[in-house]
């Protein structure tokens, strides 16, 4: 059950965030467009978490994706989603404002 929670929050082994995003990571907001706007990590991609699922196509199965929100709640959701949709390279970054500083 614990590795099972640590897999579902992406809590684990340490993640270089900004290595990955040097490598052309794809860092993906699910945070609502007011969210969004009140605060952001430049170059990311608004897609609020309740329209995922409507825009998965836009995303590339074989890229690195790091999801972010304002906690990390649905960051989580997000990784579960893309992940259950054929997307390997999914890593769950957490509220934005603490990913911002890891990048």
């Amino acid at each position: 059950m614990i590795n099972l929670l640590k897999k579902i929050f992406g809590l684990g082994p340490k993640v270089d965030y900004a290595e990955l995003v040097k490598k052309g990571a794809v860092i993906l907001d699910v945070r609502s467009p007011g969210e969004y706007k009140q605060g952001h990590i430049k170059c990311s991609i608004n897609t609020p978490l309740n329209d995922l699922s409507n825009h998965i196509s836009k995303l590339k199965k074989d890229a690195t994706i790091i999801t972010c929100c304002a906690s990390g709640m649905r960051s989580a959701s997000a990784k579960s989603i893309l992940k259950s949709n054929g997307f390997e390279h999914v890593y769950n970054g957490g509220g934005w404002s603490s990913l911002q500083n890891k990048i």
